[in-house]
């Protein structure tokens, strides 16, 4: 207990850091997400291409890597922001692909011919997949994307490596101060546990109120 209470400050700061990386980059990865899922189904074939390439590359790129290509990558172009900015960025991208696939699982599950008669009424594609198809989508999908902001909050323990202050990045702080390892993680562990799980509760909220009954 003396760890947290000799070092309140710092855990705080490490929690609060960690919070503002979930939300900056949770907003960041729903917006791209939704973008992107509306490239893989547009009746253009370049956005769809656009869309299915963002989504394989980073799928399949270990998150580690694109911090890397991100933080000291993007610079080399004259793009020179703070690494927060930057570990916001590299983790809105990553988890982005994701969300698409998640809301693309749901934009399936929407009969077609919902989306043929808002057409019959002379609505644009623009105006179909806005009005009609995503709103159906993301109720039937609520949980997944909930699962998804929960690993992007775990995720962003990576940015501690990348001198970003969040919540794991107390423990180089602590123990170079010789402070109990097991109880440094504990309370870290804990921190994390407060995040996640509010995540879950409010995602269980929406799941309630607007999602497809099972």
């Amino acid at each position: 207990m003396d760890v947290l209470t000799s070092n309140f400050s710092t855990f705080a700061k490490g929690f609060l850091g960690t919070v503002e990386l979930t939300v900056y980059a949770s907003i960041l990865a729903l917006v791209l997400g939704f973008v992107m899922a509306s490239f893989r189904v547009a009746p253009v074939g370049s956005f769809r291409v656009f869309g299915t390439v963002w989504v394989n590359i980073l799928r399949n790129t270990p998150l580690t890597l694109l911090f890397f290509a991100v933080l000291l990558g993007l610079p080399r172009f004259g793009l020179v922001l703070p690494f927060k900015v930057f570990a916001i960025l590299a983790l809105g991208c990553y988890t982005s692909a994701f969300i698409c696939e998640a809301l693309r699982s749901g934009i399936n599950t929407v009969p077609r011919g919902q989306g043929e008669a808002a057409r019959s009424l002379g609505m644009t594609f623009g105006q179909t997949l806005s009005m009609v198809i995503l709103p159906q989508a993301f109720r039937s999908v609520i949980p997944p994307v909930g699962s998804t902001l929960i690993a992007l909050a775990k995720n962003s323990a990576i940015a501690g490596a990348f001198s970003v202050n969040e919540l794991l990045g107390t423990y180089k702080t602590l123990s170079e101060l010789g402070y109990n390892i097991i109880w440094t993680f504990f309370w870290i562990a804990v921190g994390y546990l407060i995040i996640t799980l509010t995540i879950s509760a409010i995602f269980n909220v929406l799941e309630k109120r607007w999602g497809v009954p099972r």
